[in-house]
């Protein structure tokens, strides 16, 4: 039967196939001793292949020790093979053999790189859930205990991650030891180990018995947040969240609010701005009592906090501190105990801070309402699109939405208005992008008749921005407005002030007029198309410039799906031949290109082109349509010279030539 087996898939391999069934490790161990870190890495990814080829058992035996004796390599090697080694189990044998997996895992999670021991911490625990608990006793407690006692620092912080995997399935008498193990390490004198240990001291908690969380996880808790390195009393602020749900509200406020104002009040700002950052998650923790007596004055002390980092992020947090108040007096709360600090914040010296508060403020009007917000936040909005931070303006613009809701457009049109027709004309150009991209959803809340009064004539400078973006996105806010107001209102209002662009002396708002009939085309359907925009487009076909030229082909292969035959065959056709023949190759290309569209979509349409129109051969007449092509011949086509012309060339952002 071991003769039938193919090479190395199955220890029981004999003489030549047994040879064979070498081949594989000797590969493996070929690369990893290669000179190429490639080769080596290479060779850490196909472990599962030779792996299978070995079989179970030879991986167990061979495998296995070869890889926990020669671990010593480049950190991207080991990190791989930390974590290919995470999903071994089943090339082991299954978890009655998952404990083979340990002692590779075990040395690669107390070498000095920190991401290869996450890593390894991480193939650790997916593997501890694959061991039957009589396995985890035996096996994977054992080794979370040499790491909490090791001598360098690198195992006793890994052995952190792992308390809460194994704690939940072990016996009682395995549990106190692991606790003592967990106190060890969160008093180490090493302050890495003692970060290590806070980091994950909420998770620990949340495996305990409610008893042993009270009189061992809190005692932990309170001395970790008055450790000597800031580092580690931030980490415990973390852990706080997790600490607080397990607790009932009188055990909160005795054994861990003293400890949690203390850290709101910390002399370093890191952890208080860990305070300020975790904020809505320990007021959801702490609930609402609590809340109101403790953490929203210490709130307060965080949005006037000296350290313009942790008002920044006390600020992000305003929206959210308010929406989880009890709805029975938040309001009186938000506008006695919140709000004039806010007020406070609209003037920061410190720009970050304002666009925070920018980007949540207007979501306060909801909670407010409609009188309190037109008498006390509209003006805080104001001052807000004043600011002289491009920032904080366009924070403001992007969330204007949420104060229409509450206090209607008219309101906002009204005070909010002459500043955003102000913002349309601002010197940075992304202000105005965000004034463009909310104009569609203004105009719909407006009317047409307001629109075409107040915002009309801002939405048609736009197209003659210097900035190519801005251009562009006032092209598409024409469409956008065109689906909102009918084809009616593009007809009388839009689409004559557009095609008076195309006699513009500058060449780049002639190329403008045809990117919005491009646009425009679709919405406003054939009839408007053809009768109005088409002798535009066609009437461009001589322009002096290329580009324009150019463009002009591109607009007629986009338009030409909506015109009748009658035109594409009458008027289109004859204008893309004569470009065909332009001097400018790209100019040819784009043609033959829109040439080639237009007599498919004749073709569609029942209109074969007539034979007498077909180009015979490569460089014969080019004013004819092309027909389609056998395989291999060739199309003719012109190829453009891209080199000559860059992209910014042809998105007309300066002129090609001199």
């Amino acid at each position: 039967m071991a003769g039938a087996a193919g090479p190395g898939t199955g220890p029981g391999a004999a003489g030549g196939d047994g040879d064979d069934s070498l081949y594989p490790i000797a590969v493996l161990i070929d690369e990893l001793r290669n000179e190429d870190v490639q080769l080596r890495l290479n060779s850490i990814k196909k472990l599962s292949t030779i792996a299978l080829a070995l079989g179970v058992e030879r991986t167990r035996t061979e495998l296995l020790p070869f890889l926990t004796d020669t671990i010593y390599d480049e950190d991207e090697v080991l990190l791989a093979l930390a974590e290919q080694l995470g999903n071994f189990t089943g090339l082991v044998g299954g978890p009655d053999f998952a404990h083979c997996l340990l002692p590779p895992l075990e040395s690669l999670a107390t070498v000095e790189e920190t991401v290869v021991r996450d890593k390894a911490v991480e193939s650790l625990r997916q593997i501890s859930q694959e061991h039957t608990s009589v396995a985890l006793e035996a096996h994977f407690v054992p080794l979370v205990k040499r790491l909490a006692s090791g001598d360098w620092f690198t195992s006793r912080t890994s052995a952190c991650g792992l308390f809460s995997v194994c704690y939940p399935r072990a016996s009682s008498a395995v549990k106190a030891e692991i606790r003592q193990h967990f106190r060890s390490l969160c008093s180490d004198d090493t302050p890495m180990v003692r970060r290590a240990a806070a980091s994950k001291l909420g998770e620990f908690a949340k495996v305990l018995e409610l008893d042993s969380v009270k009189s061992e996880i809190v005692p932990l808790f309170t001395n970790l947040a008055s450790d000597e390195q800031d580092s580690v009393r931030l980490l415990a602020v973390e852990a706080c969240v997790s600490i607080a749900q397990l607790l009932s509200q009188d055990d909160l406020e005795a054994l861990v609010m003293p400890t949690l104002r203390q850290a709101a009040e910390d002399k370093s700002w890191r952890v208080r701005y860990m305070v300020a950052d975790k904020f809505s998650e320990l007021q959801k923790a702490v609930g609402p009592k609590i809340t109101l007596n403790d953490l929203i004055p210490a709130f307060q002390n965080l949005l006037k906090d000296c350290e313009a980092e942790v008002r920044a992020a006390a600020a992000h947090k305003v929206k959210e501190l308010c929406e989880n108040l009890p709805t029975e007096g938040r309001e009186t709360i938000i506008m006695n105990q919140i709000l004039p600090f806010i007020k406070e914040l609209v003037s920061d010296t410190n720009q970050h801070v304002k666009s925070a508060l920018a980007s949540v403020i207007m979501g306060l009007s909801t909670i407010l309402g409609k009188e309190n917000t037109i008498e006390h936040l509209l003006p805080l909005f104001l001052a807000q699109l004043k600011d002289e931070c491009p920032e904080v303006r366009l924070n403001i613009i992007s969330n204007l939405d949420c104060v229409n809701e509450v206090i209607g457009i008219r309101q906002l049109s009204q005070s909010l208005l002459p500043a955003i027709v102000e913002l349309a004309e601002d010197a940075k150009w992304r202000v105005r992008l965000a004034i463009i991209e909310y104009m569609p959803l203004l105009a719909g809340q407006l009317g047409v008749e307001f629109f075409d009064e107040k915002l009309n004539s801002l939405c048609m400078a736009w197209l003659v921005d210097h900035v190519y973006a801005i251009r562009e996105a006032a092209t598409n806010n024409l469409m956008k407005l065109v689906q909102k107001f009918g084809t009616e209102w593009a007809q009388n209002t839009i689409v004559p002030k557009v095609l008076v662009m195309a006699n513009d002396p500058n060449y780049l708002h002639r190329m403008t007029t045809l990117f919005c009939i491009n646009a425009l085309s679709e919405a406003c359907g054939q009839e408007i198309t053809t009768k109005q925009m088409l002798p535009i487009v066609l009437k461009m076909a001589g322009d002096q410039v290329a580009n324009v030229r150019f463009n002009v082909a591109k607009s007629l292969q986009k338009i030409g799906p909506i015109l009748d035959t009658d035109a594409l065959q009458e008027e289109v056709k004859p204008v893309l031949q004569k470009l065909g023949q332009d001097e400018d190759m790209d100019v040819k290309y784009f043609a033959q290109e829109a040439i080639s569209a237009v007599a498919q979509r004749l073709t569609k349409l029942d209109f074969p082109v007539k034979d007498n129109e077909e180009p015979s051969a490569p460089g014969a007449d080019k004013n004819h349509f092309l027909r389609p092509r056998g395989p291999g011949e060739d199309t003719g086509k012109f190829v453009p010279l891209m080199s000559r012309h860059t992209e910014s060339e042809r998105l007309g952002w300066f002129p090609r030539r001199q």
